[in-house]
């Protein structure tokens, strides 16, 4: 179609149904494209997996920090101001799932300086606090210098989980040249940290209701009893 026109870029529009149209000759006017604040659907480089240093793996979560976000009015018409946030994550944490849980658990829902206070008592495990410290911390300098956050200290961490990385295997040798087969564990770690203030309760189930709302909540339990075998 453009070559059967033969006119420039400039002189050409869409219209209604998404068909260039030759536009008025003018040489003062020209078109002006619209601006557009996200990539179409489908297209965005968060779609495409990052790799990570440390491991061969290659993960979607670091490339959700490529995100640009369409900007979303409220119900009278003002502009909402979306909170920065920052993904971070590491691969190949030699250490136990089940130890690391417990810590990206335990993070969950605190301010950083609070998490990083938390995680310095000795009741924590001292090799996993240490790792999920380093991580925290990489995550904060990352969001100041890359995301625009004013104050390193005016974050919260938003998501903190872990996932089972490779596993390699091993050998141990025994007397008589006997062998025993060794599993050697990875862990990766993910956390997110978003700019304002942590919410009062992260969890549902933790938060304290009113009177109310628990009686509300006995009367509908009881009214969803049923009557085993009834005919």
């Amino acid at each position: 179609m453009l070559s059967q026109l033969r006119l420039p870029f400039r002189h050409l529009a869409q219209n209604g149904l998404g068909v260039l149209t030759p536009l008025r000759q003018s040489s003062s006017v020209d078109f002006v494209p619209p601006q557009t604040f996200a990539n179409p659907a489908g297209t965005e480089k968060w779609h495409e997996k990052v790799s990570v240093p440390g491991g061969q793996d290659s993960f979607i979560f670091p490339a959700f920090n490529k995100r640009i976000h369409p900007p979303v009015l409220d119900q009278h018409g003002q502009l909402l101001v979306r909170p920065a946030y920052c993904c971070h994550m590491r691969t190949m944490i030699k250490y136990s799932q089940k130890k690391l849980w417990y810590i990206a658990s335990f993070v969950r829902g605190l301010t950083v300086e609070e998490a990083l206070k938390q995680l310095t008592y000795r009741h924590m495990n001292a090799k996993g606090a240490m790792i999920v410290s380093d991580i925290i911390r990489e995550a904060q300098e990352l969001a100041v210098q890359e995301h625009n956050v004013e104050f390193k200290t005016n974050l919260w961490v938003a998501e903190s989980f872990t996932e089972k990385a490779e596993k390699v295997k091993g050998m141990r040798r025994h007397a008589r040249g006997r062998m025993a087969l060794l599993d050697f564990e990875f862990q990766n770690y993910f956390v997110r940290l978003e700019e304002g203030a942590p919410p009062k309760d992260y969890y549902e189930w933790r938060r304290e209701k009113r009177p109310e709302e628990l009686l509300e909540n006995y009367v509908a339990e009881q009214r969803k009893r049923t009557i085993v075998f009834q005919q």
